[in-house]
């Protein structure tokens, strides 16, 4: 039996699409990266939902379009709880000119890659980040 991947709902009404292909493309992503799944769970939700989160565990008042949560107990295995607010999601979609359900999904998989230890703080683990996210994206269908 597969690892859980679930999607929830938290402050929003959002219908997630292709849940078998995606979980099974993440599942992928993290074999890529020579780790094991457990339980992963995504929360989809508004902005005002994430602010709260953000504010509360994080101390964090900026907007944000996903917080990642590190819930696995085994170092062997990579297990989350990634939050992801569509509102941020669907503008930064527009802002960067790419369609909503690409947009989702390099959040989605930007997520997994800080369970799997990467960082985005500084401009050279950025570049590192988006070039994860450009090359796993691909082996979604998603082209530049």
């Amino acid at each position: 039996m597969s690892p859980p991947i679930l999607f929830f709902n938290e402050d929003i009404h959002f219908h997630f699409k292709s849940i078998r292909k995606t979980k099974a493309w993440l599942m992928r992503v993290v074999h890529l990266e020579h780790q094991s799944l457990g339980e992963l769970n995504y929360i989809f939700c508004s902005d005002n939902f994430l602010a709260e989160v953000n504010l509360r565990f994080l101390q964090h008042k900026s907007l944000t379009d996903i917080i990642t949560f590190n819930t696995s107990e085994d170092p062997k295995l990579i297990a989350g709880e990634i939050y992801i607010s569509i509102e941020r999601v669907r503008e930064n979609a527009g802002k960067f000119n790419v369609s909503f359900v690409k947009e989702l999904h390099r959040v989605m998989v930007h997520g997994v890659l800080h369970l799997l230890g990467y960082s985005d703080k500084t401009p050279y683990q950025k570049k590192i980040m988006r070039k994860k996210e450009d090359a796993y994206l691909s082996l979604r269908g998603f082209k530049e």
